[in-house]
C-alpha cells in the first residue's frame, strides 16, 4: 500500500470536508473527533461532491438530496443512497496526512 503526503495536518479545520485528488481519485478529507478520514469525494447515489457537505458524528452528509456516509465506513445512514462510498487508510506522521488509494495486490 503506498500512502501518498495530501496535506499538514494543520490545513484541516474540525469538522470541513477538504476535496484533494490522489492519482485522479477525488478524495475528501475530514479531521473529527479527534481523527482524519479520507472518504471517496463522490456520493454514490448523485454523482456530487460530499466535501461540499456537512459534517457530523462521523458523518458526511451529501449536499444534494440529504444522504450520509460513515467517515469510518463509507456506508450510507439512509436513503437515498443505497450503495458505500470507498473509504481510504490515512496515516499521520509528524504534521504530514498521508493517504493510500491504491489497492493491494
Amino acid at each position: 500500500m503506498a500512502f501518498v503526503r495530501v496535506c499538514g495536518l494543520g490545513e484541516l479545520e474540525e469538522g470541513t470536508p477538504k476535496r484533494v485528488e490522489l492519482d485522479g481519485t477525488p478524495v475528501s478529507l475530514v479531521r473529527t473527533e479527534g481523527e482524519v478520514f479520507a472518504i471517496n469525494d463522490i456520493c454514490s447515489h448523485a454523482n456530487v461532491s460530499l466535501s461540499e457537505g456537512e459534517v457530523e458524528d462521523c458523518m458526511i452528509e451529501c449536499w444534494l438530496h440529504g444522504s450520509s456516509f460513515d467517515l469510518r465506513t463509507g456506508k450510507p445512514s439512509g436513503l437515498p443512497a443505497t450503495r458505500p462510498v470507498p473509504v481510504y487508510p490515512v496515516k499521520i506522521e509528524g504534521d504530514d496526512v498521508l493517504v493510500s488509494v491504491t489497492q493491494e495486490s
